[in-house]
Order: C-alpha cells, then sequence, then structure tokens
C-alpha cells in the first residue's frame, strides 16, 4: 500500500506556506515543535504547557485531512490546566512525512506508542475527532496501560462510513471553490460550520495537492467496546452527517461501563469547530475527574443531550 505525500513539489510548497502563515498567526508561540522518528515516519508534535495539574499530557489527535492546527482554538485552555502535546499525523497534509504504510488500527497504536514512548510519555488523555478520535480508540484497545481517559467528538469507528457522509465531505468540498458570500450562506444549508471560517478554508484549499492513502476507520464491535476501560467522554453533533448521534450514544451508553455520552444538538460532523471554548473546557473538566477504574470495576455510562 502506497503512503501518503504531495502530488508533486508545487503543491508541497503552497500547502507549506499557508500552513506556516496560519501557524505563525494563530497557534501560540510559547509552543515548541520537535520531530519523532517512528517506524512509519518522522512525526511533527507541537508542545506547550507546563507542569499544570498532576502532568499527564493531553494528547491531540487531528481528523482526515486535517494538521494539528485544527486545535488551535484549543491549545490555551487546555494547556492551561496540564501539558498539552499536538500531533500532526504521518499520512496527513502537514510537516511529518510518511515513509510506512499503515494497514490497521493496531498499526495506528503502534504509531502513536511510538511517537509517546520517544517523547518520554508513559499515560496519556487522548483527545481525538473524527479519524484521530478512530486512532485514540485503537490505541486505547492496544495499549489502555497508556491511556488515561479518552475525550472523542464525533469519532469514527461506529460504523461503516455512509454514501451520505462521502457526499456531505465532497460538497463541502467543492463549496470552498465558490465566493465568500455563497459560500457562507451554503453553510447553513450543509450543516458544516467550517465553512464559515476563512483560515480553515484556505487551509482545506491546500490539502487537496495531497494524496492521502489512509484505510477507512474499521467499525468496532461491542465486545470491543467493552474492552475499553479508559474514562471515555464521548461527544456527538446531534446532526451528525456519519452517524444517527442517538444510536451511537446508547450503544456508548450500553456496552462501554466507563463512558458518557454527551449530544450537541445544533452541531454536526464538525462539531470540534461549534464554540471550541465550551469544548475544550468540557474537555478539561472531564480530565481533571477522570480516575481509571480497577479490575473488575463497574460503572455506568450516562447520556446528556
Amino acid at each position: 500500500m502506497p503512503v501518503g505525500e504531495f502530488r508533486n513539489d508545487q503543491a508541497r510548497d503552497r500547502f507549506h506556506a499557508v500552513h506556516q502563515e496560519l501557524m505563525d498567526r494563530l497557534w501560540p508561540p510559547e509552543s515548541v515543535p520537535s520531530d519523532v522518528d517512528t517506524g512509519f515516519g518522522t512525526t511533527r508534535v507541537h508542545r506547550l504547557g507546563g507542569g499544570a495539574g498532576d502532568g499527564v499530557p493531553f494528547v491531540l489527535l487531528p481528523g482526515s485531512g486535517g494538521p494539528s492546527l485544527m486545535w488551535h482554538a484549543y491549545v490555551r485552555r487546555l494547556a492551561a490546566s496540564r501539558p498539552v502535546i499536538a500531533v500532526d499525523p504521518v499520512g496527513e497534509p502537514g510537516p511529518s512525512v510518511q515513509t510506512r504504510a499503515i494497514d490497521s488500527g493496531a498499526d495506528w497504536s503502534r504509531w502513536l506508542g511510538e511517537v509517546l514512548s520517544g517523547l518520554g510519555v508513559r499515560q496519556a488523555h487522548l483527545v481525538g475527532t473524527s479519524y484521530g478520535g478512530w486512532v485514540a480508540l485503537c490505541h486505547s484497545l492496544h495499549a489502555p496501560e497508556s491511556v488515561a481517559s479518552l475525550s472523542l467528538f464525533d469519532p469514527g469507528g461506529f460504523g461503516e462510513v455512509s454514501r451520505g457522509f462521502i457526499v456531505w465531505m465532497i460538497a463541502g468540498g467543492l463549496t470552498t471553490f465558490t465566493p465568500r458570500p455563497v459560500r457562507h450562506a451554503l453553510a447553513r444549508t450543509l450543516r458544516n460550520v467550517t465553512l464559515r471560517d476563512d483560515d480553515a478554508v484556505r487551509l482545506v484549499k491546500a490539502t487537496f495537492g495531497f494524496r492521502r492513502r489512509h484505510i477507512l476507520p474499521t467499525p468496532l464491535t461491542d465486545g470491543d467496546l467493552a474492552r475499553i476501560t479508559a474514562p471515555t467522554l464521548l461527544v456527538v453533533g446531534g446532526h451528525s452527517q456519519l452517524y444517527d448521534a442517538r444510536e451511537v450514544a446508547a450503544r456508548v451508553t450500553a456496552h462501554m461501563p466507563h463512558a458518557v455520552a454527551e449530544i450537541v444538538p445544533g452541531a454536526a460532523h464538525d462539531l470540534v469547530m461549534w464554540e471550541p471554548g465550551e469544548r475544550a473546557d468540557r474537555v478539561v473538566r472531564f480530565a481533571s475527574g477522570a480516575v481509571r477504574p480497577g479490575p473488575g470495576a463497574g460503572g455506568g455510562g450516562g447520556l446528556v443531550d
């Protein structure tokens, strides 16, 4: 299986020019970037925040096609409570460079484990959205001792990717090329708040020069969900194009004894872009109260509208 790469040098240069300009303007200047070598390629990470709290960091995993920059509205609030490590996954448009294909959820867990080990991180609070949420779930299954908690925004892994979701993605991509007033107007029709964020749209358009070759998220079984022992916050958009929000929340409540499921009524799949300050504060509160259960511990999930 081939690896993700830019189509040509011009596409790479175009993306990095937009990405760097937005990083300089939107990302906290106190952040420290570094590269971690893994068996799947070199991974860029951005670290900020000090020794607040118990020192166990937040590790941020973006969605498909998005670099860590997508978390720019979150990082300062998160870093006020504990260290933050924002990761640019290999095989995605960004400064990381993939050298080996990732063929399974186990491979994704191996990659993430190598990143954390290279940073000297033994345990982390994983925060992921969409594809990044699926990666976090996979890591919790394959390396449960390394996950202090999971905070997931409309994550992959709860069913097959539907035709409706693919149509929504294509429609959103095409809309980025319409005039700004048209794009802003269509954001409501398409239930895609990202289309109102002019900076995000610039970055999305720059990613079209990248060939992304990752596998689709494989659905987790009920047995898989029952094996996840990390305290888990699942936040689903009430109008998610990926799933039926109530069905997913009910399934999580039934099969994940250490999870709480919440539905954001007005949000769609890109709910990570909805009221990011409120979302960030919810993650901070959840991580602060997260206590891993002991062997044989029970518990009960919950569903909140």
